[in-house]
């Protein structure tokens, strides 16, 4: 690995970081406001990695930094944890809870696009001759200018990929508990004991959710770059 991609990868592995925090502190903060005080009693309802990383140190740390080291890319997970029995009793709201996450992570979308339009109409920031994953807006700009476009461009795609993968409806990914909000509670419960009583749905769900990323990602990517920039392809 050269130091040009060391640094990329670094840089993506506190994206990543930062990203996954606000993610499992808005299913925190999501679960507190639905009665569930369980990760509010963890520390997990806040943008400080530390609680998460306390909960889950070989997904938010040793894996996508050996990921990191070894592919260029970070590969992890977290998790926020929650009573069975408040998801029994109230699954609406944890469906509620469930969407948070997702929903956390296209607010970093838009505010990167945001940044993007500023920075284009102020002349920071040029749109790139094309447009890919981790290559969103480019400078002619020196000093810190370069950075922020990286930086940037690292926000915008990684969360992307975030909200798209946890949005599929496939446990134990968010999309699987977003289903809830679309069930009465005679169901939800069902469904509910269903994916608690069979791990090996989860394994399954996670191989199958990898596979089908590939092919729904596409196509989300280039509609947020269309909105970013009509025209550029």
């Amino acid at each position: 690995m050269t130091p040009d991609q060391l640094a990329q990868g670094l840089l993506y592995y506190i994206v990543f970081l930062f990203s996954t925090t606000f993610h499992e502190a808005a299913h925190a903060w999501a679960a507190m406001r639905g009665g569930d005080l369980t990760a509010y009693h963890g520390g997990q309802v806040s943008i400080d990695p530390t609680p998460h990383i306390r909960r889950e140190p070989f997904g938010m740390v040793i894996l996508p930094l050996l990921s990191t080291l070894t592919s260029g890319w970070p590969f992890g997970f977290a998790s926020a944890p929650y009573d069975p029995r408040w998801a029994m009793r109230y699954p609406k709201r944890a469906g509620w809870m469930a969407l948070a996450g997702p929903a956390a992570n296209m607010a970093l979308v838009v505010l990167a696009v945001i940044v993007i339009k500023v920075g284009v109409m102020t002349g920071v920031f040029l749109p790139p001759g094309s447009a890919g994953f981790g290559r969103i807006v480019d400078t002619a700009a020196g000093g810190m200018w370069p950075g922020v476009a990286a930086f940037t461009s690292a926000v915008f795609s990684m969360n992307l990929l975030l909200a798209t993968l946890n949005l599929i409806p496939l446990p134990p990914l968010d999309g699987s508990g977003a289903i809830l909000l679309f069930m009465n509670d005679r169901m939800a419960n069902s469904y509910q004991e269903m994916i608690w009583s069979s791990p090996m749905l989860g394994m399954i769900g996670m191989l199958a959710a990898w596979r089908a990323v590939d092919v729904v990602f596409a196509p989300v990517f280039r509609l947020f770059v269309q909105i970013t920039y009509p025209g550029v392809f």
